[in-house]
């Protein structure tokens, strides 16, 4: 892969992630580690989410298209989010070279985020350590190389990590939890609750229920957070 201007800081910080990677898998993902920590964008953290900005991100696209404005139009933000996407594969690429494990770096872009994933390779499988239970060590690398981005760019990231396939399957089964929950809110005209989730699943619920035309709302503090599909 080409070397991008802000590579020793990017290599020092796989380093240090190599070094702890053990602990993190012993650890729970938490805000710490990125004051804008989950996929509600723009939002404050905790319990502070509102409910209209977690379901459809509204205050983070604003503040892109501002930025994007400012800086030129959809061209340049592509080039950014381009930009984004290679910084955080050299990172995670160096990653895995020190910490010697198997994986292939795939970079795109999904919407108006740069979308980076850690897939099997012919050499070997990803280790599913780097999932996590419930996806933990998979949210805390991703914050970290959204940091290392950040370090690189002087832009806050909001990329998206996947590590073998974790978030593709999460977000199928979300959908159906989703479609079987808005078939129950529409025939019983009651409220549903669904289980505490983390942000980037509650943010694919809402996104489903919204395309349903029902509301939703999330209700509970970390790590209790959870959705409330409404009726019409």
């Amino acid at each position: 892969m080409t070397e991008q201007s802000g590579t020793a800081p990017v290599t020092e910080s796989a380093v240090d992630v190599a070094d702890t990677l053990e602990s993190v898998a012993a650890t729970e993902t938490s805000s710490a580690a990125n004051p804008d920590t989950g996929d509600e964008a723009g939002l404050a953290t905790g319990e502070q989410s509102t409910e209209s900005t977690e379901s459809t991100e509204e205050n983070g696209a604003t503040a892109e298209s501002g930025a994007t404005a400012a800086r030129g139009g959809k061209g340049t933000r592509v080039v950014d989010l381009e930009r984004e996407g290679e910084v955080a594969a050299d990172f995670l690429e160096t990653l895995l070279d020190i910490a010697d494990l198997d994986g292939d770096i795939d970079v795109d872009i999904d919407g108006d985020r740069a979308a980076v994933a850690i897939v099997d390779s012919d050499e070997g499988r990803v280790p599913r350590r780097l999932v996590g239970p419930d996806g933990k060590v998979l949210e805390a690398l991703q914050e970290l190389t959204r940091l290392a981005v950040q370090s690189a760019t002087g832009e806050r990231s909001r990329l998206m990590l996947d590590v073998a396939g974790h978030r593709a399957e999460r977000r199928a089964a979300l959908v159906e939890i989703a479609q079987e929950v808005i078939a129950q809110v529409k025939s019983t005209g009651e409220q549903r609750a669904l289980d505490p989730m983390s942000a980037f699943e509650r943010k694919v619920v809402h996104d489903e229920v919204l395309a349903a035309g029902l509301a939703s709302e999330s209700e509970g503090v970390e790590p209790r957070r959870h959705v409330v599909v409404l009726p019409a």
